[in-house]
């Protein structure tokens, strides 16, 4: 799988964390899900864990995944 990449986030003054890809907005965090995110962002990889809470880590072959026998029911 490839590495993410074109992540970035603000911290504003309120404690609200806004994550964008390419400077599009991808999500937005407040409160214990705000301090929890920043705090993983601090320890791993920031790209994998901003890509990892936008729910952008898939990269399209999940239909072809869908299709194979091993998947199918």
């Amino acid at each position: 799988m490839p590495r993410p990449h074109g992540f970035s986030y603000t911290r504003r003054a309120d404690g609200v964390i806004v994550i964008t890809h390419h400077n599009r907005p991808a999500g937005t965090l407040r409160g214990a899900r705000a301090e929890q995110f920043f705090a993983e962002v601090e320890s791993g990889d920031a790209q994998l864990v901003m890509a990892r809470w936008t729910g952008a880590y898939k990269h399209g072959n999940e239909r072809q995944a869908r299709r194979h026998p091993r998947n199918r029911r």
